[in-house]
């Protein structure tokens, strides 16, 4: 199998980057025509993306292109977030996204979406999707997802990969701040009382602070009995909003009675732990070592997360050097997790893919 990334960044937007992207990927694969190219851009081609697939598709000998626009994208050789750019992965023949025709329940789904396009009918459907939601910084903007070098007019696109023997996780890096406690009244997304007590009084003993939660870094953890948070089994939701008058949480997911949860922080050390865990498991299932990888990142997890620095791409560089690896940072995760299609947050999805002997 040849494989390998290209990255290309600018001043202002130009489908050249595209182009010059996708060729530097062609050189270092040794390919004149691809069989597959992701092909990831800045959100500053999201308005008209259409002049840049063109020239990546031109520059690749081949028409199958998918991707999308994020506001940080990154191949294994570095990342931007504030300039115009354009990475992209190529496959030769030996590989293929295709399209779902044929597709069997436990295959491997690459998915893209926007935002405003995910929705449980297709997320639920055969199959183990994961992937990425596309967008902007502020999750309001232009959202443009592409395949087949156009426009996907659904909003998302969906491929099954072939030619790999694939593995995939999230990693949360969540630590759990307190044990499982049973939901005993909530409402719609407010959480009003876990046990007998107030839900935003917990979360103010879980963080040891009365005022000025930090919202951001905090999650609820929850399933449906304590053994499937303690092993991390669990289903996520972000914080909205503490009510003081009532005592509730406004979560981004409604959580019903009976349900059991716990409050969880991210937090760095825990976070790349939990990274090097998943590759460690991951890499194990696989059997072999991985020949490319893909990996999506949450916004709030790359660097603005760490200071400046993606430590999770540097954790895999080290790791894995001179692997090739592509990915995003988007405004949400898609990932199998126990058996089920989920849409995270505050996430790193990895998936590691080797070619079939």
């Amino acid at each position: 199998m040849k494989v390998a990334t290209g990255l290309a960044m600018g001043s202002e937007v130009d489908a050249a980057l595209a182009a010059e992207a996708v060729q530097k990927a062609m050189d270092q694969a040794g390919l004149s025509i691809a069989g597959s190219v992701l092909l990831f851009l800045t959100s500053d081609f999201a308005r008209d993306p259409v002049p840049a697939l063109r020239a990546a598709a031109k520059a690749a000998n081949c028409t199958r292109v998918m991707g999308c626009s994020a506001t940080g994208i990154f191949t294994e050789q570095e990342w931007v977030m504030d300039a115009p750019a354009a990475v992209a992965m190529v496959f030769d023949d030996n590989f293929s996204l295709q399209p779902l025709v044929g597709m069997q329940a436990g295959d491997l789904v690459l998915t893209l979406a926007a935002p405003n396009a995910i929705n449980t009918t297709w997320l639920s459907d055969p199959g183990q999707r994961f992937g990425g939601v596309s967008g902007d910084a502020t999750g309001q903007g232009p959202f443009s997802v592409w395949e087949n070098g156009k426009g996907a007019v659904a909003g998302h696109c969906q491929a099954v990969m072939h030619g790999v023997k694939a593995v995939v996780a999230a990693a949360h890096g969540l630590k759990r701040l307190t044990r499982p406690q049973q939901v005993s009244q909530s409402q719609g997304y407010d959480l009003l009382k876990l046990g007998d007590f107030d839900a935003l009084q917990t979360l103010k003993e879980a963080c040891g602070m009365e005022d000025a939660l930090p919202l951001h870094r905090l999650m609820a953890v929850f399933g449906d009995s304590p053994e499937a948070i303690l092993d991390v089994r669990y289903q996520q939701a972000a914080l909205v909003s503490g009510n003081e008058t009532e005592g509730s949480v406004t979560l981004a997911k409604p959580i019903p009675p009976g349900t059991y949860l716990s409050w969880a922080m991210r937090e760095i050390g825990t976070a790349q732990a939990d990274l090097q865990h998943t590759a460690t498991q991951l890499q194990r299932e696989l059997g072999t070592a991985p020949d490319f990888a893909l990996l999506f990142s949450c916004l709030g997890r790359g660097p603005y997360f760490y200071g400046g620095v993606d430590m999770d791409l540097e954790l895999l560089k080290k790791r894995y050097p001179g692997m090739p690896m592509i990915g995003f940072y988007g405004n949400g995760e898609i990932a199998p997790v126990n058996g089920e299609n989920q849409l995270l947050q505050y996430s790193a999805v990895l998936g590691l893919f080797a070619e079939v002997a």
